[in-house]
């Protein structure tokens, strides 16, 4: 059966995983953000202030004092704002700025400092000087908007000069060419031949001049008009260098990436199962249940059947009758009499035990009768949860009592005192039951148990320390793996299930358990764990030695009381004073030798002496105290 994909019904989408990746991880992407933003902050108190001061500079044509169309801030004339605003860092232009700042800094490094910007559909040059200090940045963008606005006009008059001397030096050549022209026609006859050849040379000899001359005289009177300053530099307040808002900004932004890639190599590196719905995706093994871990649960809790944990396991046992199929043909109630469910953890620890005593509670509330037969030795006294102590019962005798022989089968088989309907066969105290597990004995036990109870839950040894689990599933009708998140690694559990499924039991599933606290009574247990050192899995009754001692039973005590008789009557065969004790009984036989030998001498007559009154004789006797009731061997009462 695929069974219950309610946990794997999550979409696999990379942006759900991510954000559970973040949720998981969340104190190493805080870290690492708060790592960056202090990092951040070192880095801005180490930054040197810059200062940055601008100036803004119109440029206009030469010679025109109206301004140039402009298209996208790119003038349509002889201006060309991208040459210009590479003069402005110009070697020239920067010693002019040098020099009006009466600095001392070489050219080149005051150029560097310069930063030249051309705002869109302007013929504006927008000059930027940085600075260490506000005073210098200020002084630095109008020395270099005032150097390159001296250089623009020198070099156009410079031009116009140039122009103007071009021009007269034109017009020079044509007047004298044209007093000579003057000169022929002076000494030519109206009627000669050549004098309208010369008239026609004349005449555009002095209509070049007329042409020069006018352009001379607008050139002379051109104003030159390199361009203006239409906003001043400023003094700066606050320096624009180091930004403290944008540095942490900045070092929060790493810090963040550096933060999520670290939680995804994490995730990528640990193969702990974190969450239940990670389950089916990476390790193919269907969640039967899932215990969240706002229930908190403890290595020894046996849920109520009402609380949360009661009704996950009431679940739990639902699914597990619905996933075991009856014979074809067969009644469903009747094919389920009998079934043996084998629990597994996929690793150390408890969870077995865990999810085995709340699955065969939740059995016998139906009012089955169901068997709780633990397997399962003990790893440690600390991540151990006692079956006895859980459920009430006694630790000895057990399973592998039972399979040694020691015990009968009837004799291991305790009830749970809370729980009607549940009996419990422990692990045992026989240290030498290495293998039995494998043995005819336990396959013979199995087949007693089908035939005494509806249900028998089997909690096996973890599938990750021995191969007992896979003999166990194969003597069963079903198999369960318990899963311990945080705990429990995904190549644990894909053994686990491999394990299980090549005996060709079928596996329902996984019962996953959030990672499970201490017990609310083990401090006693910790205790004693804590001032003993671990104990080996296989040797039970070293385990069994280290629990804490039960209450002595009273011993027979033997009590003395002192009990008075009648007095006795004096025969006439006793003596008068026979004595109790036999030590004094050698007196009269003295006594009675004695007149032997001294029956020769005649003793004289004495009057009878009077009786003596009879005397009280004491007896002591002992007498034995036996208990009411004394506990059997096999859990009955003896009663004497």
């Amino acid at each position: 059966m695929d069974a219950n994909r309610l946990h794997s019904a999550e979409p696999d989408s990379p942006g759900v995983d991510l954000l559970g990746m973040a949720r998981r991880h969340w104190w190493l992407v805080l870290v690492l953000v708060l790592l960056g933003v202090a990092g951040a902050a070192q880095f801005t108190t180490m930054q040197s202030k810059v200062f940055e001061s601008s100036t803004s500079v119109l440029v206009s044509p030469i010679g025109n004092g109206q301004d140039a169309n402009s298209t996208s801030g790119r003038t349509k004339g002889d201006i060309n704002l991208d040459n210009e605003a590479q003069l402005v860092t110009s070697t020239t232009v920067a010693t002019d700025a040098a020099a009006l700042m009466r600095s001392t800094t070489p050219p080149d490094t005051l150029a560097a400092s310069v930063r030249v910007e051309v705002p869109p559909n302007t013929t504006f040059l927008l000059i930027t000087f940085s600075a260490d200090t506000a005073q210098q940045a200020q002084a630095g963008s109008h020395a270099f908007a005032e150097a390159y606005l001296r250089n623009r006009e020198e070099s156009a008059k410079a031009d116009v000069a140039a122009r103007i001397a071009i021009l007269n030096d034109k017009i020079n050549q044509l007047n004298a060419g044209l007093t000579q022209i003057n000169s022929k026609l002076a000494t030519l006859k109206q009627n000669d031949p050549n004098r309208p050849n010369l008239e026609s040379q004349r005449s555009t000899a002095t209509a070049q001049i007329n042409t020069l001359a006018g352009q001379l005289n607008q050139l002379l009177t051109t104003t030159v008009s390199a361009g203006k300053i239409t906003r001043d530099a400023d003094l700066p307040r606050t320096p624009v260098k180091p930004n403290r808002l944008l540095n942490l900004a900045s070092g929060a932004m790493v810090g963040l990436l550096l933060g999520v890639g670290a939680a995804m190599l994490r995730e990528r590196l640990d193969q702990r199962l974190r969450r239940a719905s990670d389950l089916p995706r990476r390790v193919d093994v269907a969640v039967l249940a899932a215990v969240p871990s706002r229930v908190k649960p403890r290595l020894d809790d046996v849920f109520a059947p009402f609380g949360a944990g009661g009704r996950i396991f009431n679940r739990l046992r639902n699914e597990v009758l619905a996933s075991i199929p009856a014979p074809a043909g067969g009644d469903a109630r009747v094919a389920l009499a009998g079934q043996v469910v084998v629990v597994a953890g996929a690793s150390r620890g408890a969870a077995s035990t865990v999810v085995a005593a709340n699955l065969a509670a939740a059995f016998a509330r139906t009012g089955a009768e169901t068997v709780l037969v633990c397997a399962h030795l003990p790893d440690s006294l600390v991540d151990t949860a006692s079956v006895h102590r859980m459920l009430g019962v006694r630790a000895v005798p057990g399973l592998s009592d039972v399979l040694a022989g020691r015990f009968s089968l009837s004799s291991a088989t305790q009830r749970a005192p809370r729980h009607p309907n549940l009996s419990v066969v422990t692990t045992g105290g026989t240290a030498s039951a290495g293998g039995l597990l494998q043995s005819q004995a336990l396959r013979d036990t199995l087949a007693t148990l089908r035939e005494r109870a509806a249900y028998v839950v089997v909690e096996a040894p973890s599938t990750a320390t021995s191969a007992d689990a896979q003999s166990l599933a194969a003597l069963a009708d079903a198999a369960i793996v318990s899963v311990e998140l945080r705990r429990t690694r995904n190549t644990e559990i894909a053994d686990a299930a491999d394990q299980l499924r090549r005996v060709g039991t079928p596996l329902l599933g996984a019962v996953v358990l959030p990672k499970l606290a201490a017990p609310r009574g083990g401090d006693e247990r910790a205790a004693t764990a804590a001032a003993t050192a671990v104990v080996p899995a296989d040797d039970m009754t070293a385990v069994l030695d280290k629990l804490p001692p039960k209450e002595p039973v009273r011993e027979e005590e033997p009590v003395s009381k002192r009990i008075r008789t009648a007095p006795s009557a004096p025969s006439a065969s006793a003596a008068p004073s026979a004595p109790a004790a036999p030590a004094k009984a050698a007196a009269p036989a003295k006594a009675a030798v004695a007149p032997v030998k001294a029956s020769a001498v005649p003793a004289p007559a004495s009057p009878p002496e009077p009786p003596k009154p009879p005397k009280r004789v004491t007896h002591t006797i002992s007498v034995t105290r036996i208990p009411t009731e004394a506990p059997s061997e096999n859990g009955a009462d003896k009663r004497r």
